[in-house]
């Protein structure tokens, strides 16, 4: 059973930083495309993130140059370096297995209970 557990959200103002984990279990973590997405006060969600096996990742528009997914393939874990928050990157955020193409529009195939992050200006 694939276990995802996420820690790291919290309250920051905006242009702050926060850096998210996901500890990863019940499958061979490193063989699939893995990333982030998020569900905002609207219920809108979007890929944030993702990062392939081979290390190549993608980003949404709205986060790239602020945000870094990265991961330890040692330790199971998936990051997710948040810079110059906005407040509109409040949501709920949610580390995934995400299926292909490897890419932030992909449809996300496993994920757990997400961490808050919120953003006040």
């Amino acid at each position: 059973q694939v276990h995802l557990e996420e820690s790291g959200g919290g309250s920051v103002q905006a242009g702050g930083s926060l850096r998210l984990s996901c500890a990863a279990s019940g499958y061979m973590y490193g063989s699939y495309c893995m990333g982030w997405f998020r569900l905002g006060a609207k219920k809108v969600s979007g890929g944030v993130a993702t990062i392939d096996s081979d290390g190549t990742t993608d980003y949404a528009d709205s986060v790239k140059g602020r945000f870094t997914i990265s991961q330890d393939n040692a330790k199971n874990t998936l990051y997710l370096q948040m810079n110059s928050l906005k407040p509109e990157d409040t949501a709920m955020y949610y580390c995934a297995q995400f299926g292909r193409p490897c890419i932030t529009t992909t449809t996300p195939l496993d994920w757990d209970q997400g961490t808050q992050v919120t953003v006040s200006s």
